[in-house]
């Protein structure tokens, strides 16, 4: 069983930082693209950025030179480091990543979500 695990979620005023952390856990042989998707209240699930397992990265262009996503691939782990933060970054963010486990081929899962508020 694969799972994804993500914290580092709360309240934040504008102009502040979060930092967001996603950890697979389960029978994994390896992890391809990892990437962080939110969803604000009324709207589509979008795409915020991915990292190849190389570390390429590339990010929605509403959060460049704000957001930064990195990996730990010994700890099967992806960062969302979010400054400079704006009310519109409201969301609930999913992490996402394909995963093979020892059982099967990729998989695609997603993680539970967690809640990034920016307000006064």
């Amino acid at each position: 069983q694969v799972q994804l695990v993500e914290s580092g979620g709360g309240l934040v005023q504008p102009g502040g930082s979060l930092r967001l952390s996603c950890a697979a856990s389960g029978s994994i042989s390896s992890i391809n693209t990892m990437g962080w998707y939110r969803q604000a209240p009324g709207k589509q699930r979008e795409l915020v950025g991915q990292i190849t397992r190389s570390g390429t990265t590339n990010y929605v262009d509403s959060v460049k030179g704000r957001f930064t996503i990195s990996r730990d691939n010994a700890k099967n782990t992806v960062y969302l480091q979010m400054n400079s933060l704006k009310p519109e970054d409201t969301a609930v963010y999913y992490c996402n990543a394909d995963i093979r486990s020892i059982w099967a081929g990729y998989q695609n899962y997603w993680g539970q979500g967690t809640q990034v508020t920016v307000s006064s």
